[in-house]
């Protein structure tokens, strides 16, 4: 087989080419090496460099590490970003060698071929030469992929070295700003909102969302003899109040005007809701005087029954009253038993008023309360509406966030603090001896307020009552008076007073009570008898047979069933369940042991139309004298 001799001569010359490949690739990586390891020790320096803890700071010490958190942040990006460009350098490095390093793999293979086939000695020293290229060539492809691993790892800490540097500039631009934030809040006097609610209307359980919503709290100020009636607030709710960091307060049992009552009555309104509330497992420490009326006798009860502070209405200033008054209680209370609000707000109320109550305390700092009671798209007043309301909270939320404002919302228990007082147990009066009429003011000589004293108005149905008094009266000048027009069902009826002991007759289970009424009436009436629990809570419990109409006055008489267990008091009423008139005088309740002997009375019985004898009556609102359950005291 004939050779060709001008293959050999080829290998010396690709020789030569690779060699100087390699020289190149080695200078490459020479510098990159170099280039790379300064940046790498500066990127170990800036990671394991432990920031220097600085003890309360003061504002220019705050910006001068600012500006050097910043000054190090951009040469940490300027090194990132040659740490990139090295990392750039040895990738195209490394594809150079290992393109190199593919060549001198094919020319090796190829001179050793050769050098098979054509056994020269110049082919033997090419294949040799070859060969060694190919080693020094792989070895060039593998120092270039150390060197793209370590530039990639260099490349890679750095970026995160400026990462954390830009982070760390941020935050100290933060504190910064944070510090100028706190230096103004320090120089504004600090002001506290309470947002409070009175009654426990259902209503109010809108606005409790919305106070969630905006991250906010309030008082809820409970009449506990209400709970679950129509309009009111169930036992369910006041637990979702609570589940939701808002305080449970005490507005007594049945929303009495307190400074009308006895010492004994304040106490047992005010001690009886409260451990009634308790009962239930709230922490009652808050209390608010039902409209808002006190004098120096209830402060003191109230306090007596274990109230850290009791709130009163309408002395700090607001567009609408006591202009010359504070722009807010101060903190703490001068007198917590008779802390001061604004004016409840009311529909004529704008977002701009609830505002202005809060900012205005700003020059001088305090406690501003304000007081919410329905809150719905109703006509009943004093109302806000849902929208207003939710307006008025996303603002708040929004002023207190801000550090300059130095405001913040808290319930009224937080604001005056202090852990829960003992409670303190209601005291009744003890039921009316044997043969002693247990009806207080029995013929209504004595007047109250708008009724008789312990006399009110009740009723429920479509129909149109009118209440009057008349004189002269079976005994005495007065007797009350009751007209029904455009009866369609329903009654209405003058009761003795829903309280607890003071009027209404305190009653033993297992007893039963003689009822007598003097009256007149163009129509058919009967008894109507409600009960009083444990807790204060009024609720129907029975209706006598009918007594006949009767021109001239007549003893209506008629001894009631046992007293259910759980029951402690009692009130009743003749009443009007058909269009007529009704006079009635001269009450009287006696226990039928020991009661006084009267002579028989007729007694008409029921007709199929008659009432139904489990008519329910939730709770009465004396903010409601109109009544807005099925059988309401009015």
């Amino acid at each position: 087989m004939s050779q060709n001799p001008a293959r050999p001569r080829r290998h010396p010359q690709r020789v030569t080419i690779l060699l100087a490949v390699l020289a190149v690739v080695g200078l490459v990586l020479t510098g990159l090496v170099a280039a790379t390891a300064p940046a790498s020790a500066a990127t170990r320096s800036a990671s394991t460099t432990a920031p220097a803890t600085v003890t309360a700071p003061t504002l220019a010490e705050l910006q001068a590490q600012a500006a050097a958190a910043k000054t190090q942040a951009a040469a940490a990006k300027s090194r990132s970003a040659a740490d990139t460009a090295a990392l750039a350098a040895a990738v195209r490095a490394q594809t150079t060698a290992e393109a190199a390093a593919a060549r001198a793999g094919t020319a090796a293979d190829r001179a050793a071929a050769t050098a098979q086939t054509r056994p020269t000695a110049a082919a033997t020293a090419a294949a040799a030469t070859a060969a060694r290229v190919r080693v020094l060539a792989d070895a060039a492809a593998a120092t270039a992929k150390t060197a793209t691993a370590g530039a990639s790892a260099t490349a890679q800490a750095s970026a995160q070295a400026a990462t954390d540097a830009a982070a760390a500039s941020a935050a100290a631009a933060t504190a910064v700003t944070d510090a100028k934030a706190a230096a103004a809040a320090a120089r504004t006097p600090r002001t506290v909102v309470s947002l409070t609610f009175d009654d426990g209307d259902a209503d109010q359980m809108a606005a409790a969302t919305t106070l969630q919503q905006n991250g906010l709290t309030g008082t809820f100020y409970i009449i506990s003899g209400y709970v679950g009636a129509d309009g009111y607030m169930s036992r369910s709710d006041l637990q979702t109040l609570a589940a939701a960091g808002n305080e449970i307060g005490g507005h007594t049992v049945t929303h009495p005007d307190l400074v009308d009552l006895s010492t004994a009555e304040v106490q047992r309104q005010a001690c009886l809701s409260r451990t009634t509330l308790s009962s239930w497992g709230y922490t009652v420490r808050s209390f608010a005087y039902p409209f808002a009326d006190v004098n120096a006798s209830v402060e003191q009860a109230v306090a007596g029954c274990g109230y850290s502070s009791a709130r009163g209405l309408g002395d700090t200033r607001t567009r609408f009253g006591c202009a010359g008054c504070v722009a807010a209680e101060t903190i703490p209370p001068a007198d917590p038993s008779r802390t001061r609000a604004p004016d409840e707000v009311e529909s004529t109320w704008t977002l701009k008023d609830m505002q202005d109550v809060v900012t205005n305390a700003r020059a001088k700092g305090g406690w501003v309360q304000l007081t919410f009671h329905h809150v719905g798209d109703t006509a009943a007043d004093p109302t806000t509406t849902p929208a207003l309301f939710s307006q008025f909270a996303s603002w708040l939320k929004t002023y207190t966030a801000t550090p300059a404002n130095n405001t913040t919302v808290q319930t009224v228990g937080d604001v005056v603090g202090g852990a829960a007082k003992p409670l303190v147990q209601a005291s009744f009066p003890a039921p009316a001896a044997a043969g002693v009429n247990a009806i207080q003011n029995p013929s209504l000589e004595t007047a109250g307020a708008t009724t008789p004293s312990c006399w009110m108005q009740g009723g429920y149905g479509a129909n149109t009552p009118a209440f009057s008094t008349t004189t002269p009266g079976h005994t005495g000048s007065v007797a009350a008076s009751l007209s029904m027009a455009n009866h369609q069902d329903g009654d209405a009826k003058w009761l003795t007073t829903f309280d607890l002991g003071e009027c209404a007759p305190t009653v033993v289970t297992g007893h039963t009570y003689d009822l007598r009424t003097w009256y007149t009436s163009t129509t058919a009436t009967q008894y109507a008898v409600y009960l009083r629990d444990g807790d204060g809570s009024w609720h129907y419990w029975t209706s006598s047979p009918w007594f006949g109409a009767a021109s001239t006055y007549t003893q209506a008489a008629w001894t009631s069933d046992a007293i259910p267990a759980g029951y402690t008091g009692i009130s009743f009423g003749l009443n009007l369940f058909s269009n007529g008139t009704l006079t009635t005088d001269d009450a009287a309740m006696y226990d039928s042991v020991g009661a006084p002997a009267i002579a028989p009375v007729a007694v008409t019985a029921p007709e199929t139309d008659a009432p139904a004898a489990a008519e329910q009556v939730p709770a009465v609102s004396a903010d409601d004298p109109a009544g807005t359950g099925s059988d309401l005291a009015q």
